[in-house]
């Protein structure tokens, strides 16, 4: 298996076990196939409800984005509350809006719950706008505070530039809700939790296929499997064609993260918040400050992994200097990358795909609050507790393009970065 790719997390991570592949066959309740955050929910969540898990993991547990992101956990959903209203109606926008609350609580409970080490949840979010839009976000505020029952914090343009040393930003929402914090600790401690229970975790383990053999699934892998009553897929955007028809209904988007020198003084030069920070663009910069005195920035998104730590560095130092040219000069000590599961339609694949085989995958970046409550929805279904998975059944199994599809989201990208261009020149021209 694989070792931890670089990055903040992987240097400052909690001691963990390197769990051993899987020789031979083993029997289970549920199979789940991938180690990231929602294959660990999920796991989690059966181990509670009294089921024999086997989780495998190709690599290492939260290998992929799940162990190297922004850190974020926040309230919704990568698709906006405007288009899942219009796709499914109002009342099952709020009831998907509250399980992303709800996945939220279930990851700050979590590490409250079990004292999970090196997390560090810090609370608070700003959402800012690089155009002046003062009415459009109080409208917003006050549409989800009316019918969704959740109060964002504005901050108008004085107040964001007090806190955020820059002209580039106008005003914000804030949310008092959510929080940031090491993702990858929070992984290895569920993982920690879930073989406390009786859960087992397999790693350098990759699926090879499933057979079906009466009421049972045959799970294989190299050098054995897992027989099981039912499976569930978590491969995030690293899954590969084994996962058949879900493999062609997501993109694997690549996003990236850098880690600046220490600032010292010339933190409070740029921000004087512990908030997360995340603007309104199409495809965002956010950071956060972590280790007492560094930048966490991340930012841009690709159809293509790009490896090159030199070029990443000086790709996202543009943007830093873009927002905060008084950095200029700034070291970079660590870029890195991942792949996230994106599907056309933005929300996540949470399904029975077949009788026993279930999908809990493709959270579009935003996976840190919906994957834990994808994972307990799956849960629950497979327990017979609730069919709060049917909120879920207007997000089907859309074909990722194929070939096509990576050239045509690059190219949807870039029209919607022309489009965030014209509409910060429009307002800086007027402010």
């Amino acid at each position: 298996m694989s070792a931890y790719p670089n990055s903040f997390y992987a240097a400052t991570r909690i001691t963990a076990p390197e769990r051993p592949p899987l020789r031979g066959r083993r029997t289970a309740d549920v199979c789940v196939v991938g180690g990231g955050l929602a294959g660990l929910s999920t796991a989690w969540e059966l181990v509670q409800r009294g089921r024999s898990v086997v989780l495998l993991e190709q690599q290492r547990v939260a290998w992929g984005a799940s162990g190297r992101n922004g850190g974020f956990v926040l309230q919704g959903w990568s698709e906006g509350l405007g288009a899942i209203e219009k796709r499914c109606g109002t009342d099952a926008a709020k009831a998907l809006f509250r399980l992303s609350l709800e996945g939220v609580d279930i990851v700050r409970e979590t590490i409250s719950r079990h004292a999970l080490p090196g997390c560090a949840p810090t609370t608070g979010k700003l959402s800012v706008v690089r155009y002046d839009n003062a009415d459009g976000l109080q409208r917003f505020r006050d549409r989800v505070a009316a019918e969704f029952g959740f109060e964002f914090d504005y901050l108008d343009t004085a107040r964001v530039r007090d806190v955020l040393r820059t002209q580039r930003y106008f005003q914000a929402l804030r949310d008092p809700h959510g929080f940031h914090f090491h993702p990858l600790n929070f992984c290895l401690g569920l993982a920690g939790l879930i073989e406390q229970a009786g859960g087992v975790i397999h790693e350098g383990t990759a699926m090879t296929g499933i057979r079906r053999s009466g009421a049972t699934l045959q799970v294989d892998t190299p050098e054995g499997g897992v027989d099981c009553g039912a499976v569930v897929y978590c491969c995030g955007g690293y899954g590969g064609p084994e996962f058949g028809r879900l493999r062609r209904s997501f993109l694997p988007i690549a996003t990236y993260v850098v880690l600046t020198e220490r600032l010292g003084d010339r933190l409070h030069d740029v921000m004087r918040t512990t908030d997360a920070v995340g603007d309104d663009r199409r495809a965002s910069d956010y950071y956060r400050v972590v280790d007492g005195d560094r930048l966490l920035w991340g930012g841009r998104i690709t159809t293509r992994d790009e490896q090159d730590e030199a070029r990443l560095s000086a790709m996202l130092t543009r943007d830093i200097l873009d927002v905060f040219p008084q950095l200029e000069g700034i070291r970079i000590e660590q870029a890195w990358s991942g792949l996230m599961g994106y599907a056309r339609h933005k929300m996540p694949h949470i399904r029975e795909l077949e009788p026993g085989i279930w999908s809990c995958a493709s959270f579009g970046g935003h996976g840190m609050n919906t994957a834990p409550i994808g994972g307990r929805v799956v849960a629950e279904a497979l327990c017979g507790e609730s069919d709060r998975v049917r909120l879920f059944s207007p997000y089907g199994l859309d074909w990722n393009g194929g070939p096509f599809g990576p050239p045509a989201a690059q190219t949807v990208y870039a029209g919607l970065k022309l489009m965030d261009y014209i509409q910060e020149t429009r307002s800086a021209r007027r402010a």
